[in-house]
């Protein structure tokens, strides 16, 4: 019984493992399409539009953007972004920072990102 627990164990840890560096993998790979400096807005298809790119500091509105999507913050020197309700940046949620690829949003209510240092 003992022996089957642990084989059982053992794989599941194994499996975890495996996911956890297929997911790792994907970030990586996400945030690898987005050029050093930029925030991303990338597609479900993994693709990132060219003007969905974007380097300097403040709002950013968007047009015809709806749906899930990823952000990705490749922003140097602990460098930030918000995603605003409202165009110019205004009815924002709290600062995120970090590199790395920001868990899915429905853009659809949001019209424009700040990019903050």
């Amino acid at each position: 019984m003992r022996g089957q627990l642990r084989s059982i164990l053992t794989t599941g840890t194994a499996a975890t493992a495996l996911a956890g560096s297929m997911l790792l993998g994907a970030g990586t790979a996400h945030a690898a399409s987005c050029p050093s400096g930029a925030v991303c807005l990338q597609e479900p298809d993994g693709s990132i539009q060219s003007r969905n790119i974007w380097y300097s500091y403040g709002a950013h509105n968007l047009s015809n953007v709806f749906g899930t999507k990823v952000l990705i913050n490749h922003q140097t020197g602990g460098a930030g972004f918000q995603i605003c309700k409202g165009y110019n940046g205004t009815d924002c949620y709290p600062v995120l920072r970090g590199v790395g690829a920001y868990a899915p949003y429905d853009f659809t209510p949001i019209n424009s990102i700040v990019l903050v240092r």
